[in-house]
């Protein structure tokens, strides 16, 4: 009876501990480049599997403990992490992924969209394995004896919080990739040669007359020439038709 109560004693002492180890936490994202407040950043921790999103003043909030990570993800930036030590507040500094200059400078890279996919995703492997929601059904049940059974790891992947946050990480990854893509088969280099813009207008051709990326990955070369052919005669007529306003 001593060492059940013992032992039920030292479980409090640690949960308390554990409990006291866990902290409010601020934060501001910014741009690495601008220096400017970014907004809509998606806050993940791979610890306990929470996410939330950042206000509109590029700050935010939340509880953490020594030892989490949080992970911060916008669409068209580099995910950024930080490791929670002794501070109470945080600041994130997101890197763009193409930064558009005046005068366009064309460098090749090693890594394609699909490499950088695949380190994100090795990268931030629990948050894969936390989101996923394939096979829910599985074949065999327990007994062995054929049918369907339930997946018991999928099932809570799919209804619970922290599967429903892995999954919010996971489409914003995803949707970078598909930026990503894009960007490495429309580039300035290709818009450039085909239609003779340089500065500001390669710049404001290529921001308009963005392509899908379904069509970027069907279309062959010359089919993407073709559009960007095509779409150049629409910007002669009216180089501003899908002109974005300025934001205020």
């Amino acid at each position: 009876m001593k060492k059940i109560v013992l032992v039920f004693f030292a479980f409090c002492l640690l949960a308390g501990e554990l409990i006291a180890q866990e902290k409010s936490i601020q934060g501001i994202v910014f741009d690495l480049n601008s220096k400017q407040r970014l907004t809509r950043v998606y806050i993940y921790n791979t610890s306990t599997g929470k996410g939330f999103y950042n206000n509109s003043k590029g700050e935010f909030t939340t509880t953490a403990s020594v030892g989490d990570i949080l992970v911060a993800a916008l669409q068209g930036y580099n995910v950024d992490t930080i490791r929670v030590s002794s501070q109470t507040t945080l600041l994130f500094y997101l890197k763009s992924k193409s930064i558009l200059l005046k005068e366009v400078r064309i460098t090749d890279t090693l890594k394609t969209p699909q490499d950088q996919l695949k380190e994100t995703r090795k990268e931030y492997k629990d948050a894969y394995s936390k989101g996923t929601v394939k096979d829910v059904f599985t074949q065999g049940g327990s007994s062995g004896a054929g049918g369907a059974g339930l997946s018991i790891n999928a099932l809570y992947n799919l209804l619970s919080r922290e599967g429903k946050n892995a999954r919010q990480l996971q489409r914003i990854i995803e949707r970078d990739y598909n930026e990503a893509m894009i960007n490495y088969r429309y580039n300035p280099n290709l818009v450039s040669s085909v239609t003779g813009l340089k500065g500001d207008k390669l710049v404001d051709f290529i921001q308009q007359y963005k392509p899908s990326y379904n069509f970027v990955i069907e279309a062959y070369d010359y089919e993407l020439i073709q559009f960007i052919r095509s779409s150049y005669q629409k910007y002669v007529q009216n180089p501003s038709a899908f002109r974005l306003p300025p934001l205020e």
